[in-house]
């Protein structure tokens, strides 16, 4: 009870910091800028946080540090609102708002998909941040239970997500998926040092960046789909955006529990370091799609496949927080990032700093707070604006996204290697498109290959090769079990699906 009233208490003094006129307004300017550089492809929160980092020096950390939470939360939600409009994600863990979010817009509903991504990111940051303030400690210890084999596991059962997200055709998914894996091997293996596929060409050294695979594949995938005619038929909904601005009372009842399993989801994967908001928001996505009535409409514009890894993004982001303030450990590049300006100023994040540094570790989550509810009255009155957008000729619009693509994709390490590399996805999305494979799964792979690789190699390393080692560890025999249920399901669905598609066939047999 004491320990209860010294959080709240702590709390209470850190929105005393938070909402002084001053830092209130590095909140407001940190939200802003966040969604403003959310918007365009690639420049996701941990790019704002570093662009931005040097126009923080000399000021008190408390600001900083309360801008740079505006901003990590408000470039969340902005990299879903081009993912909804344009089919072209600000950021890689916004890919996935593509699936049911660009359809929505398609058919008239941006409003809708954007009215349910804002409450997810509201939802999915408060709660985040909620935990962050209590269970900090206990979530950590949980956490630090998962090894090499524990994340194999994990990851191996987020690629059983691939039946979820694939389309009709489990083989081209799968396929997709391959293809993706052998993309993610592209570069200098971590642990032997030996160059993979890279041909001679040293651009390719680095491996294929999450960030740079989610532009070429989304954006300028979708910017020569559009050039090539490829869009004719699709849009002709795109006048009627202005129109439907809000949800209906049936697509609130139907995310409400989209935004609860997505916000708990999401944090919990983001507590572990080094899964993302990414890996959150494709499970979330697949799990969302498996418990629906209306599993067979996802992938059309359902505002479900929106609410649930919208709650789940920002959740996540919330969660790689805790390891970051707890241990000290970066959940993810953006915290990567926050680590260094911790840095900067002289802090080493862990469990000595809610002790040496109080007031801005609780003036920070007092922001987190504050910046949930500024993201929500700056940006649910620029719904309709934002919808408008849709109403720009075609040929205006994606070369505008052509052109922000290259310029996000050049402004990640100035490099035309990387410019060269966005476009090759792109051609190779548009060849996925034409000849009717998906392309989510393709960045399913790239985002889980190098995570199943590493993690499987340092687990038989730790085992001396033993292959029991992902069975004698109680979460990742789990997890695995839960990986073959997954997989038994998805091919007992798809069987029933073909059963009743094609009933004459089955009378036939």
């Amino acid at each position: 009870m004491d320990s209860s009233g010294n959080i709240f208490s702590a709390l209470a003094s850190g929105f005393g910091v938070a909402a002084t006129p001053e830092n209130l307004l590095f909140g407001i300017l940190g939200v802003t800028l966040g969604t403003a550089v959310g918007v365009l492809p690639g420049l996701g929160p941990a790019v704002a946080i570093s662009l931005l980092l040097p126009l923080t020096f000399g000021l008190d950390p408390i600001a900083a540090f309360i801008m740079f939470g505006g901003i990590y939360y408000g470039a969340m939600y902005g990299g879903a609102t081009t993912a909804i409009l344009v089919n072209t994600p600000g950021c890689s863990s916004s890919a996935v708002s593509t699936f049911d979010g660009n359809p929505l817009a398609k058919s008239g509903r941006a409003g809708t998909a954007l009215m349910a991504a804002i409450v997810g990111s509201f939802i999915g940051g408060t709660f985040a941040t909620l935990m962050l303030m209590l269970l900090a400690p206990t979530l950590v210890e949980l956490a630090l239970l998962f090894g090499p084999p524990e994340y194999f596991a994990l990851m191996l059962f987020a690629l059983t997500m691939v039946a979820s997200i694939g389309g009709k055709s489990l083989a081209k998914a799968v396929f997709a998926t391959l293809l993706g894996c052998a993309i993610a091997m592209v570069g200098i293996d971590l642990q032997t040092g030996v160059a993979r596929m890279t041909f001679g060409i040293p651009e390719l050294a680095s491996g294929i960046n999450v960030v740079l695979a989610g532009i070429g594949l989304f954006a300028v995938g979708e910017g020569l789909w559009i050039a090539a005619g490829g869009g004719e038929g699709e849009n002709k909904e795109y006048s009627a955006v202005g129109k439907k601005l809000w949800m209906t009372a049936n697509e609130w009842r139907r995310s409400a529990f989209a935004w609860l399993r997505g916000t708990v989801l999401g944090f919990f994967a983001g507590i572990l370091p080094g899964s993302g908001g990414t890996l959150a928001t494709f499970i979330a996505y697949g799990i969302e799609k498996r418990v629906s009535k209306r599993s067979q409409e996802f992938g059309q514009g359902v505002v479900e496949g929106v609410a649930a890894p919208e709650a789940a993004n920002n959740a996540a982001a919330g969660g790689s927080m805790v390891p970051l303030l707890a241990l000290g450990i970066p959940g993810s590049a953006t915290t990567a990032v926050m680590l260094v300006a911790f840095q900067i100023y002289g802090l080493q994040p862990g469990p000595l700093l809610f002790e040496n540094s109080g007031d801005l570790v609780w003036g920070l989550i007092a922001s987190l707070y504050i910046a949930n509810v500024l993201l929500v009255v700056l940006n649910l009155p620029l719904v309709g604006v934002w919808a408008k957008l849709l109403q720009l000729p075609k040929g205006t619009l994606y070369s505008a996204v052509l052109v922000f693509s290259t310029l996000g994709a050049y402004s990640l390490k100035g490099s035309i290697g990387d410019v060269a590399i966005v476009y090759a996805l792109g051609i190779l999305a548009f060849g996925l498109r034409r000849f009717g494979f998906p392309v989510a799964p393709v960045l399913l792979g790239i985002v889980l290959g190098p995570l199943i690789e590493q993690e499987f190699r340092r687990s038989l390393s730790m085992s001396a090769g033993d292959y029991s080692v992902f069975l004698t560890r109680p979460i990742a025999l789990t997890l695995l079990v839960l990986t073959v249920l997954s997989i038994t399901a998805s091919a007992f669905k798809k069987k029933t699906e073909t059963s009743v598609i094609n009933p004459q066939m089955s009378e036939s047999a």
